[in-house]
């Protein structure tokens, strides 16, 4: 099954619920999103030397480090 066809099945149960557990769908996925959510985090930072490049981004940001979009060159 694909992401539209999944979507479409959830859409056609999710009509069918009552309030009540309408709510403890939405609590389950808002749960679901949150635990992918800290998934990805932790795979991110498991790359060696993210956390550093990510934490100078920041700063390079703050500080009004950028280059321009023109000035980037493509890699393929």
């Amino acid at each position: 099954m694909n992401t539209v066809e999944m979507r479409r099945t959830i859409d056609y149960y999710v009509n069918q619920l009552s309030p009540e557990r309408l709510n403890i769908a939405a609590e389950l996925l808002a749960y679901l999103a949150d635990k992918e959510s800290v998934e990805a985090t932790h795979e991110l930072s498991d790359i060696p030397g993210f956390v550093e490049s990510f934490t100078r981004g920041r700063s390079d940001i703050a500080a009004g480090q950028l280059t321009p979009l023109s000035q980037l060159k493509r890699k393929y």
